[in-house]
């Protein structure tokens, strides 16, 4: 039996059906051991590891280290001592911003290839209490300074943003640990949050797709650190709902390891067509092969 199969069977025997408002997720508690994990990896890495390349095109590890830290550095700048974040070019669109943050991350990666591995690992470590010390300061409902372009909408809360950041910094790290050959952060504990996460960009990756009012696709992504999923049209957009309700128009089922790298343009469309299993209306079901919970 295919993990597809494995993902529908334990959706149809898991009881009785039912679908709840997605709720929000507070995330701020998992970054100080998600950063011990990163100090840890890092610190025991060869010197040749670090310039070994990475899913993420034309960065090596290195690279990838010094994008988090200069995450850091910029929560602390923009959100914690108020620095102005307005870009200094016009930004009127999502391809607009997509290639100013590309900008900004070539032109800091670029000068912070001068900083040796040890460097930027105590940089990372003297940061990172900073981060979670102002996190932890923000009320979790409050209108966050920056917006989950992805998902769609502006006016997002904070807890949203910071399930954000709680995904990237995720993200980078497996990364890196996929580079090295390391055992990856891919129990529920780490990877379900990401997921989570994630499929809240579906309904933005939906916007185009019509279908009749109360129409479903559920989403099964299987494995401990899964979880299932339901878009339903309403009157003018798609919904998510957590959970599942009988009769879907199509099922998407997946493994967790084809989910987080499809939503994270770690794995190309084709690749990932191979890897999941659609039912019911393919029609319904291929929006979710361009569905991304990054900026790209």
């Amino acid at each position: 039996m295919s993990p597809a199969d494995r993902g529908v069977n334990e959706v149809t025997s898991a009881g009785a059906a039912g679908l709840a408002p997605m709720a929000p997720v507070y995330l701020v508690d998992l970054f100080p051991g998600l950063h011990t994990q990163l100090m840890t990896l890092l610190r025991g890495l060869a010197p040749t590891a670090w310039g070994r390349p990475t899913a993420c095109a034309l960065w090596s590890v290195k690279d990838i280290a010094a994008h988090l830290l200069d995450g850091n550095l910029r929560r602390l700048s923009f959100g914690r001592d108020g620095l102005s974040a307005t870009p200094d070019t016009p930004v009127s669109s999502y391809a607009d911003l997509v290639g100013y943050l590309n900008r900004l991350n070539a032109e800091w990666t670029a000068a912070t290839r001068r900083l040796s591995p040890q460097v930027l690992i105590e940089l990372l470590d003297f940061t990172s209490g900073p981060v979670h010390a102002f996190f932890q300061s923000l009320d979790p409902h409050a209108a966050a300074l920056f917006g989950v372009a992805w998902a769609g909408e502006e006016g997002w809360e904070n807890w949203f943003d910071i399930g954000r950041e709680y995904t990237e910094r995720w993200l980078h790290q497996q990364q890196i640990r996929e580079a090295v050959g390391a055992e990856g952060l891919t129990g529920r504990r780490w990877l379900h949050p990401t997921l989570d996460i994630f499929v809240r960009a579906l309904p933005f990756a939906y916007q185009t797709v019509k279908a009749p009012r109360g129409q479903s696709v559920r989403i099964a992504i299987n494995g401990e650190a899964g979880g299932v999923w339901t878009l339903v049209r309403g009157q003018e957009s798609w919904r998510l709902f957590a959970g599942w309700e009988a009769d879907p128009a199509a099922t998407v089922s997946l493994d967790p390891a084809t989910a987080w790298k499809l939503f994270s343009k770690s794995l190309d469309r084709e690749s990932a067509r191979r890897s999941i299993r659609i039912q019911g209306e393919p029609r319904l079901g291929e929006p979710v092969l361009g569905t991304l919970a990054v900026m790209a």
